[in-house]
């Protein structure tokens, strides 16, 4: 028959205490953890609700075809092959669809085209506040949140365009409205230069009639004159009749 150790119940208490204040300690660990997700949670709720939300739209830009251009590659074709006859202007200049192109993205980009395409919308209007210094800030908020991305040629990636807006359904209606402004500004842009070619076009060929007209007198001039003097000298040797047989236009 053995006997109990006189220390060993003691040592199987200390060591019950000790297993129910590990599982103490791993249960407030767990409730703090628990607290600071819910807090977390919170705090994104709450971001979602209070904070303005932002959705963004892309659009891919590429070079006009000559359907696209309609009378307006006519036209400055014709003006160019004019330049190039007269040597006004070499060969191998950019084509039309190129220059017209150019005009497009720098319209694009343009800061004034932004501005101006932002205070005729109503998105703009409606969230004026009728403060100037506000109004402004958020105005140029508006314009910096349309942004241009050149392309890489040699990656066979496009130009595109991007603009921000706080729905999807704005974003998309306001980047298609944007195209068409900055489209319509360089078409305006472009005709007022084609215009203005043809106006110079046409001082230029006036002023080459009227050279064309003043050599024509000239000669005119100078042919009557000879005649004037001939009709004179026969006067006065009575000459009534033609001395020779060549007729008088073949004379030199």
């Amino acid at each position: 028959m053995t006997q109990p150790m006189p220390g060993k119940p003691a040592e199987d208490a200390e060591n019950e205490l000790d297993i129910r204040g590990l599982f103490r300690t791993l249960w407030a660990g767990k409730l703090w953890i628990i607290g600071m997700g819910l807090a977390f949670a919170l705090i994104a709720l709450a971001y979602t609700f209070f904070a303005r939300q932002e959705w963004s739209s892309t659009a891919i830009t590429d070079r006009p075809t000559v359907n696209m251009l309609g009378g307006y590659y006519s036209q400055q074709q014709f003006l160019r092959n004019l330049d190039v006859r007269s040597n006004m202007a070499s060969a191998d200049q950019p084509s039309v669809m190129d220059e017209a192109y150019k005009e497009f993205v720098m319209q694009l980009a343009s800061w004034d085209t932004r501005r101006e395409f932002w205070l005729q919308t109503d998105y703009y209007k409606q969230r004026m506040v009728g403060n100037s210094k506000a109004d402004a800030a958020l105005l140029d908020e508006m314009i910096n949140n349309i942004v241009f991305i050149p392309g890489d040629f040699t990656r066979a990636v496009n130009d595109s365009v991007k603009l921000i807006a706080e729905t999807a359904p704005d974003a998309n209606n306001l980047l298609r409205q944007y195209v068409a402004f900055a489209s319509q500004r360089a078409a305006s842009h472009l005709n007022d230069e084609l215009k203005g070619a043809w106006a110079a076009r046409t001082i230029q060929m006036k002023a080459q009639v009227k050279r064309q007209e003043e050599v024509a007198k000239a000669i005119y001039d100078r042919r009557m004159n000879s005649i004037e003097q001939a009709l004179k000298i026969a006067e006065q040797h009575n000459i009534s009749r033609s001395a020779t047989d060549v007729p008088a236009e073949e004379l030199t």
